[in-house]
């Protein structure tokens, strides 16, 4: 099993369908060629991203050995728990280990709005079913339960919840984390919109989107900023930005994977009852991502900082 320091860039990958809408497994491995080679730190597997809402769990279970199958122990494979009860939240944390993956990133109750007592009863029943670490979803404006900081104290009694993804889109609440439980979480950002303020202000991995289209350009802001190289690394963000708002919107999925399918890692084939953009929609998100390829900028040697970076963070 992949060690899970929650450190570094993850994937939320695009899961690729071909035109019949079935998995497209040889295009699922191109993209996770590109985001190795561009030194992402693990991967996220069936979240919003990856169309968790439309895949069977015997898809699921697919995609889980298929990554490990090529990745062996070299990254960790992070499998996105998101369900309605809390023993179908439990079996899929079971099946997850069982398949091999590394760690789970677990959200609250979808679709019943849980008050703060259900959704630690739900966190913690899953997290003392399996062995697997465990990085909590905190996404308050999509799923509409905040998990708050005295949640986060009680969690903490917990050795398999180790890290949060802060989507919050509070800048301040990664300095919250900080200052209150110090390294007791890794704090990941999870909005990128929000990454390069994040990761300024002490965040310890990005959970990232665009990386899906931009990998090299994703790992190379990370490394730059925890490398103290914040100049460099703000230039290729400023020119990354109108991107990245592409990943706050509620067709992200579609945006993310016509950008993808641009940069010759994806295709734009969604599951219904998502549909391929069109008309003025579609053009555009194609201004956008033509607009950014244009001027898509050269890259600083980068790989070289991924040692200095994750030992100042796990200082």
């Amino acid at each position: 099993m992949a060690n899970v320091n929650w450190l570094g860039v993850f994937p939320a990958l695009l899961t690729p369908f071909k035109q019949n809408e079935e998995i497209d497994f040889d295009l699922f491995a191109k993209n996770l060629d590109t985001q190795v080679r561009a030194g992402v730190d693990g991967i996220v597997l069936g979240g919003s991203l990856g169309e968790a809402s439309t895949l069977l769990n015997s898809e699921k279970n697919q995609l889980v050995i298929y990554s490990k199958e090529i990745l062996k122990e070299s990254l960790p494979v992070i499998v996105n728990v998101a369900e309605q009860s809390t023993k179908a939240a439990i079996q899929a944390a079971k099946d997850a280990e069982k398949n091999g993956a590394d760690g789970l990133m677990l959200l609250p109750p979808m679709r019943y709005n849980a008050d703060n007592r259900e959704t630690l009863e739900y966190f913690k029943a899953v997290a003392t079913s399996t062995s697997l670490p465990i990085m909590i979803y905190n996404n308050p404006v999509d799923y509409k339960i905040l998990v708050t900081l005295d949640m986060f104290e009680e969690l903490s009694k917990f050795a398999t919840v180790q890290a949060v993804k802060e989507s919050t889109r509070d800048i301040s609440n990664v300095t919250r984390m900080l200052n209150r439980f110090g390294n007791r979480f890794k704090v990941l950002t999870g909005v990128d919109p929000l990454a390069y303020e994040s990761l300024a202000a002490g965040a310890h991995g990005w959970v990232a989107g665009l990386v899906d289209a931009f990998p090299a350009e994703t790992v190379a802001i990370f490394r730059l900023v925890k490398a103290g190289r914040f100049k460099e690394a703000l230039e290729i963000y400023r020119w990354f930005l109108p991107l990245l708002e592409l990943d706050i919107h509620a067709k992200l999925v579609q945006y993310i994977k016509l950008a993808a399918k641009a940069t010759g890692i994806g295709s734009e084939y969604v599951r219904a009852p998502r549909l391929i953009l069109e008309g003025e929609e579609r053009k555009q998100v194609m201004n956008v991502i033509e607009t950014a390829l244009a001027k898509r900028p050269s890259l600083p040697d980068y790989h070289h900082l991924k040692s200095a970076a994750l030992e100042a963070m796990e200082k």
